[in-house]
């Protein structure tokens, strides 16, 4: 197990790939704007084993509270830019680390290539040391790709593509990500990429895998295999937890590692969930909510009746991924502010408070059974 064939690269104070061990992540729940309780979480997080610690970087005032937060703790910190890749350069002299999402580079500034503004966070990325992650998640697709092709064709076919144009830069300091909720595809995906693109380190994960402890369940039928094979150099299991539970994800991590070096690998033959399938997201600081976690635990306590209807809901607490997964659902819930968009599928529901959401959830529901 744990090959690790690709090159390595530096982030911060730890190597992926090579021959170095797995590094575990996770990411920061807390607004980033609030400095205080960003850092003490980036520090926990640290402590309990997290090698690189993701924070969200939307505005401005998110890239200027890097400044002070990078004073206030030893972690490694990488960004994840979503829509507005302009951020980059406010924020990568206080960071190790840059990811962005190929499938977000299309809406800010629609008249410039995508190939421009990946060249810009490359030369952002030189000049401050810092390393590059192309985070393709099947949330949040390229949409001039979509089509309709197969979700695993798009992803891989995004993959390829920004891993390819990196070479043509000469930028060889990146690794990449395939993620999905389905952990087939993430399995499918990640073998077919490493067998092509082996020289890449890869950072594994299932995205939006929602709470414990089915959350870890599917991380481990997802990750588990793929490490056995030799594949993936970094890892972060994404648990739909408050912050102040961040830590199980590398509670979690620990748990995956240590059971691939056992030759402990949960595969399909050894554990059947429940039919229903409750797809949620991590908390992080574009919540706009703090209600969403709760919310997520209620739909699951709300629908246990139903365990063995095939469905799927998803529980998303922002725009990032929010549309996309709630398209890819029967019953999607899409949090915002002060209300959820219920979802059946494309087509838009109604909007309705925190409060009477789980209602209006189960009365739709009904119409499906």
């Amino acid at each position: 197990m744990f090959q690790n064939r690709t090159r390595e690269i530096k982030i911060g104070t730890v190597m992926i790939g090579g021959g170095h061990p797995i590094v575990l992540q996770s990411m920061a729940a807390t607004k980033t704007t609030d400095v205080v309780a960003t850092a003490e979480t980036c520090q926990r997080l640290t402590e309990a084993g997290a090698g690189i610690v993701r924070i969200a970087v939307d505005t401005q005032q998110d890239a200027e509270a890097l400044r002070e937060i990078r004073k206030r703790t030893t972690a490694n910190l990488s960004i994840d830019l979503q829509e507005n890749y302009r951020l980059a350069e406010l924020a990568a002299p206080f960071v190790d680390k840059i990811r962005y999402n190929p499938g977000h580079l299309h809406h800010a500034e629609p008249n410039i290539s995508w190939q421009k503004k990946v060249e810009r966070i490359v030369e952002i990325a030189r000049k401050n040391d810092c390393a590059l992650r192309i985070g393709v998640n099947c949330g949040s697709l390229d949409p001039s790709s979509t089509g309709n092709n197969p979700m695993l064709n798009i992803a891989l076919d995004s993959a390829f593509k920004h891993a390819d144009f990196m070479d043509s830069l000469g930028f060889q300091r990146f690794c990449v990500s395939i993620k999905s909720s389905n952990p087939s595809i993430v399995i499918s995906a990640n073998r077919q990429f490493a067998s092509l693109r082996y020289d890449i380190p890869l950072h594994l994960g299932l995205t939006e895998a929602g709470m414990p402890p089915e959350g870890v369940m599917k991380s481990r039928l997802a990750l588990e295999p793929l490490l056995a094979e030799g594949i993936g150099n970094t890892l972060r299991v994404s648990l739909t937890v408050p912050n102040h539970r961040k830590q199980e994800e590398i509670e979690a991590g620990h748990l995956i590692v240590q059971n691939v070096r056992q030759g402990k690998i949960l595969t399909a033959a050894d554990w059947t969930p429940d039919q229903l399938n409750i797809v949620s997201c991590p908390s992080c600081a574009r919540v706009e909510n703090d209600r969403f976690v709760a919310l997520a635990q209620q739909v699951r306590e709300a629908t246990r009746f139903m365990k063995n209807v095939p469905l799927t809901i998803a529980v998303m607490g922002c725009r990032v991924n929010g549309p996309g997964e709630t398209d890819h659902a029967d019953i999607g819930l899409w949090c915002g502010a002060k209300s959820v968009n219920l979802k059946r599928g494309t087509n838009l529901i109604g909007t309705f408070s925190y409060d009477e959401i789980v209602q209006k959830l189960l009365q739709e529901l009904e119409q499906l059974l």
